[in-house]
């Protein structure tokens, strides 16, 4: 396992990409130990990875929030979520990388991408934790095997059970958390809005993500972070165009494709009303001096 690290400034902040080379047989698992009181600083991924608490307690900030970790705890962190762990004590993780064009493209579609559109934290119950590891122990066997294409089947097929069990187990868990779910399903619909600003998303895309109405999506959306996900849809692309404005040279309309829009003068429109400025007039206002 090999991972590479590139600093990238968004919005002010710095942020690492941590890359991970799944080169040899797009899944990768391996550990991962923290010291207590030790912190791994904001940064993503290009390609999903799966957190298993083994041992110890920290927390992870996923989606803006900070989550506290314990044992049998497990994140699902989606490509470019960004994310940090923090550790109270000794933390142990079992970390299993993978990149989805692994997975079958029905398995891709129907439970990845419908299941998992954004970074979570599940806690398993006590039978869901148990089989969890199970599967673990067999990933880790066969990745210790000498590789040949029986050998990435295996891992394939035990991948795929992997996640069906956490979809399985999520949905045992939510059937009974009530109210508390919303707040859950808002930041799902956030996280997935700001991986996903530069496709032609609408309010219906995500409904039917999470397999709930439109109003809904609307409602729990709104109660969370005072906004419609359109509306907060809008000011991602555009913060996105203001930073692409300011520190490239790309022309306007490269721009405009590059965060989403089809259409200029709707890029334009939604520009105006966030920013109050044109783009041209505020690439002109914020543009950096050129030295003499």
């Amino acid at each position: 396992m090999a991972i590479n690290e590139t600093l990238q400034k968004t919005g002010g902040f710095t942020v690492t990409i941590k890359r991970i080379d799944l080169s040899r047989n797009a899944i990768d698992l391996y550990e991962q130990k923290h010291t207590g009181g030790h912190l791994v600083s904001e940064h993503y991924h290009q390609t999903h990875q799966l957190l298993f608490v083994l041992e110890g307690e920290g927390a992870i900030r996923l989606g803006g929030e900070v989550r506290k970790l314990a044992v049998d705890n497990t994140a699902l962190i989606v490509p470019y979520s960004v994310h940090s762990v923090m550790s109270d004590s000794r933390l142990t993780l079992l970390v299993l990388a993978f990149d989805e064009v692994v997975l079958d493209p029905d398995m891709r579609a129907q439970l990845l991408h419908a299941y998992f559109p954004a970074s979570c934290l599940m806690k398993p119950g006590l039978f869901a934790a148990s089989e969890l590891r199970q599967l673990l122990r067999k990933m880790l066997f066969e990745q210790s095997r000498e590789l040949s294409p029986l050998v990435r089947l295996s891992l394939k097929v035990q991948l795929s059970q992997l996640l069906l069990l956490l979809v399985r187990s999520a949905g045992t868990e939510a059937a009974g958390a009530g109210s508390s779910s919303n707040k859950l399903r808002a930041e799902k619909i956030r996280s997935y809005i700001d991986s996903k600003y530069f496709d032609p998303l609408t309010a219906g895309d995500i409904a039917s993500k999470l397999d709930i109405s439109t109003r809904h999506v609307n409602n729990i959306f709104k109660e969370r972070y005072n906004m419609t996900p359109m509306q907060y849809l809008t000011e991602v692309r555009i913060r996105v165009a203001q930073k692409l404005l300011v520190e490239t040279g790309k022309d306007i309309i490269s721009i405009c494709f590059e965060v989403g829009y089809d259409s200029v003068s709707t890029f334009y429109r939604s520009f105006k009303a966030v920013a109050k400025l044109s783009p041209k007039t505020y690439r002109e206002l914020n543009a950096p001096a050129q030295a003499e």
